[in-house]
């Protein structure tokens, strides 16, 4: 492991603009109330736990049949894997999720961008169930670390338009506190990067304090929260969602997430870290139908 840390090789390039070959996931409702728990889901958001309600399914589910495209589009340039973080996450539903399915994701990547001492993968994707009805697109920025300075364009700036207004006090907030084990149940919905499970791997990789917390786990209980605040409970009427990953969060932290109605179906969010005061994910928005 220490060798795979150490190494680095160029990034390739000339992989911008391909699509990769399609992934398949099959999933059922146990899958669904298994991502469910993992972003902290409780006994009184039953519609998204109990299949004699469905369940419901949160539309950041969206990142389950992505990843695994998402990871051989990222491991395909040659970079160091061990020094992986995630930059950014956009989703956007076009069809709310069916409580069991087979769906079918294409990735590519879209550019690799040069950030002095980290570079950029943005990975684009498209879901779409057996009939061939698009479901979601997604759209990943992963960061490796120490992979910069080759020379290349600096990543594009991609503003959500939906900004929290200033000076003015949120519309809700909500405060919930993951367990110590929230990483790793969350990692049985597709993600086992041992930085989330494993003590000595973390420490390696520059995280003394132990293994962090997934981003896409803080991301889904963001959109909970904001599911909460805004729809009155009900996450399938969010149909886009946006947020820019600022700094780890360990199992066992305070999440807080605020909200900021900007307009009918649109609000701006931030997420903090309740124990260090700290913004956890930024420049981040929903959008929901009536």
């Amino acid at each position: 492991m220490r060798a795979l840390i150490l190494s680095r090789m160029a990034l390739d390039l000339s992989l911008v603009g391909k699509n990769g070959p399609a992934s398949t996931l099959s999933y059922t409702w146990k899958d669904a109330a298994l991502y469910a728990l993992g972003i902290g889901a409780k006994k009184d958001e039953l519609d998204y736990l109990y299949e004699g309600r469905g369940p419901k399914m949160f539309p950041s589910f969206a990142v389950v049949p992505t990843f695994s495209s998402m990871l051989e589009r990222v491991a395909e340039t040659g970079g160091n894997m061990a020094m992986v973080v995630h930059g950014a996450q956009k989703v956007k539903v076009h069809r709310p999720f069916a409580a069991a399915a087979t769906l079918h994701t294409i990735g590519k990547i879209r550019g690799i961008y040069d950030m002095r001492r980290f570079a950029s993968v943005i990975v684009d994707t498209e879901t779409k169930d057996d009939a061939g009805a698009l479901i979601a697109t997604t759209s990943w920025s992963i960061i490796f670390r120490g992979e910069g300075g080759f020379g290349g364009d600096p990543p594009p700036k991609e503003p959500s338009g939906i900004d929290i207004p200033k000076e003015k006090q949120p519309d809700f907030a909500i405060e919930e506190r993951t367990t110590p084990e929230q990483a790793l149940l969350y990692r049985l919905s597709g993600d086992p990067n041992p930085l989330h499970a494993d003590p000595e791997f973390a420490k390696n990789v520059g995280f003394e304090q132990g293994p962090i917390l997934h981003g896409l786990c803080t991301y889904g209980f963001m959109v909970r929260h904001a599911a909460k605040g805004a729809c009155a409970g009900d996450a399938t009427r969010i149909t886009d969602i946006d947020a820019q990953f600022r700094k780890p969060v360990w199992p066992g932290d305070t999440l807080v997430t605020e909200g900021w109605i900007v307009a009918p179906g649109k609000v701006a969010l931030r997420l903090s870290v309740k124990e260090r005061n700290e913004t956890v994910l930024s420049n981040a928005s929903i959008c929901f139908s009536a």
